[in-house]
């Protein structure tokens, strides 16, 4: 998106204040500012607090939206093993709208399975390919942490469709299980799915402690 396509975002919402401000950075798809709002703001009804842990963040967006959406959040940290040469400029984009970021995000190149994750954190992820999600959710569930995480591009290879398979797709089947199995470890799930039209890999999946769950 760019200065271009700022018509289409003429409201004062939150919503469109962002699409305003990431039109001025200039280097942003479209389907990731729609993508990581919808995750966000759904993240956002059930877990507030906590400093926030934006897992294969490319960009860095999800995480920077949840601070927008709960300025009690003290941090946003985007993870990603290659940051894009453009994250800072998006960075710098919101921080134009809303001076209250400045200071509070942090990009870190690392592997994401290296990160150290806290029970108090909310793990984020938008769109973690393939076996990417696994790793997300074990590094939430490891530490005892909240976790919203937007699956895509199922390695029918690499996860485990638990035997599924006959009864559903491929897709659902991993999917499936690693609801079932954050709910072997003491979690509270919650399925949901975000609109079809911004992406056809649109099943959410957001997990507390159950411990979390009850004081939420």
């Amino acid at each position: 998106m760019t200065l271009h396509d700022r018509d289409r975002f003429p409201a004062d919402t939150v919503f469109d204040r962002i699409g305003r401000a990431v039109c001025a950075a200039g280097c942003l798809p479209r389907k990731e500012l729609y993508e990581a709002w919808e995750v966000a703001r759904r993240a956002r009804r059930l877990f507030r607090g906590g400093r926030v842990i934006d897992l294969a963040a490319g960009h860095g967006l999800l995480g920077q939206i949840m601070l927008i959406l709960d300025d009690s959040s003290p941090a946003a940290i985007a993870v990603d093993r290659a940051q894009p040469a453009s994250a800072l400029r998006v960075h710098e984009a919101l921080v134009a709208v809303w001076p209250r970021l400045a200071g509070r995000v942090t990009f870190v190149q690392e592997a994401i399975d290296a990160f150290a994750i806290s029970a108090s954190d909310v793990v984020v992820s938008s769109h973690a390919c393939g076996r990417l999600t696994d790793v997300v959710i074990a590094q939430a569930a490891g530490a005892g942490a909240r976790l919203a995480v937007l699956p895509c591009c199922h390695d029918f290879d690499a996860c485990d469709t638990g035997g599924l398979e006959g009864w559903v797709d491929r897709a659902l089947a991993i999917d499936v299980v690693r609801a079932a199995r954050l709910q072997a470890r003491g979690y509270r799930v919650w399925t949901q799915a975000i609109p079809a039209g911004i992406t056809p890999k649109n099943r959410l999946l957001l997990a507390a402690p159950v411990r979390a769950a009850a004081v939420r």
